[in-house]
């Protein structure tokens, strides 16, 4: 072979190595970017267009709320001993969705930064709600015989992980023992090294298997982001079909979703369970509706009502709230005397239910300053303390 031939052999090769290795490239730029504060509010509304997805048809039978008298948000509320603005909050902390429903009807309903009622919105952790409600179905249905059973029963491809042996309850409570490090700043960090190998194809199901035991089960909450993969790889093993098809069935459909939704999915196939689910505002805010009523919508019981009871409160005492959050099921337990509970998820997303107010709230971020720990509109108890400022409203 010529020298000729052997270097456009060689040229060739190096094309179409970069041709073949271009879009994982791009994904990890893309991921690596994501949070930039000239890119974050576009890219929250456009995940279809930066991963795989897996769609979730609107349902046949939409379920829209009621509209009810148009109620002016608070002025100001206290955070901290601080009187806070709270037009300026809601600009700071860059919020591009805001829904107050009251007594079941819309009170208050605003769009930001360029998004609309039908926009399609990112869930970050807020996804992790949702799962534990499929959970809770799929024990009532059978096909998960007892939470008390071990993830590596329904996934044995965990036996041998650091979940081997570890109760599906402990996982649910996000005190699963396993040693891992969620800090989103750290470029480092267990969670940003799940990241970067979900963009580039890497297998959920390869790398939660991959984890190790940090702790003795059941002892520490600690929260671990990859617990609600391990429960949709449980879920999925259980129920034979897919997140996006168990819930399309069991809660898409039911509740009345008013638009399509989507999973962002790995190359696999799985869906990103962990903070991957995609609606709008309102259809967000149905789910906090349903635990609301006890998982029940008009005369049909979705999510079974002791499930709901039992995923809204703090069951051992490493769950309890205090000077941070509590834990139930896959939701969040402020302190409080009127039975509060939260879905949160990073870079500023919420489900605020309260039963004592009949109050739900969803709150849609693009906050890029969401890991400064000293700038307010991060902190969660200061979402919070707007939250029930709201929700106490109607009764001042």
């Amino acid at each position: 072979m010529t020298r000729a031939k052997k270097t456009t052999i060689a040229a060739a090769a190096i094309i179409l190595g970069g041709l073949w290795a271009y879009p994982t490239l791009q994904a990890l730029y893309q991921t690596v970017h994501l949070f930039d504060e000239d890119r974050i509010v576009e890219n929250f509304r456009s995940a279809d267009r930066l991963w795989i997805t897996r769609t979730m048809p609107a349902s046949t039978a939409p379920r829209p709320y009621a509209v009810g008298t148009p109620r002016a948000l608070p002025e100001t509320f206290i955070f901290d001993e601080q009187t806070i603005d709270t037009e300026q909050f809601l600009t700071d902390s860059w919020t591009t969705g805001l829904l107050v429903i009251q007594d079941d009807q819309i009170v208050t309903e605003r769009y930001s930064l360029g998004n609309t009622a039908a926009t399609r919105n990112i869930s970050w952790s807020v996804a992790k709600s949702f799962i534990s409600a499929m959970i809770g179905i799929a024990v009532d249905e059978g096909h998960i015989a007892s939470i008390e059973e071990t993830v590596d029963t329904y996934a044995p491809e965990l036996k041998d992980s650091g979940y081997g042996g570890v109760r599906i309850k402990d996982v649910l409570q996000m005190s699963s023992g396993i040693a891992f490090n969620e800090d989103y700043a750290d470029f480092d960090s267990d969670i940003n090294r799940w990241g970067r190998g979900f963009a580039t194809g890497g297998s959920q199901d390869e790398f939660a298997a991959s984890l190790v035991r940090g702790r003795e089960p059941g002892t520490k909450n600690h929260y671990v982001s990859i617990d609600t993969h391990v429960l949709s790889m449980v879920l999925t093993r259980a129920t034979g079909k897919t997140v996006s098809a168990y819930m399309q069935e069991k809660l898409y459909q039911p509740l009345g979703m008013e638009f399509d939704g989507y999973w962002i999915t790995d190359k696999h196939g799985a869906e990103m369970a962990l903070g991957g689910l995609n609606l709008t505002l309102r259809d967000f805010a149905k789910l906090g509706s349903l635990y609301l009523h006890n998982g029940a919508l008009a005369d049909q019981q979705i999510v079974p009502a002791d499930w709901v009871a039992a995923s809204t409160r703090a069951d051992a005492p490493h769950l309890q709230p205090g000077v941070g959050f509590g834990y139930g099921y896959q939701w969040w337990l402020p302190l409080s005397e009127s039975g509060e509970y939260m879905a949160m998820g990073v870079y500023g997303q919420y489900i605020y239910v309260n039963p004592s107010s009949n109050t739900v709230i969803v709150k849609l971020s693009a906050n890029p300053h969401y890991n400064d720990r000293s700038y307010i509109p991060s902190n969660d108890f200061a979402n919070l303390a707007l939250f029930r400022r709201i929700a106490n409203t109607g009764a001042d």
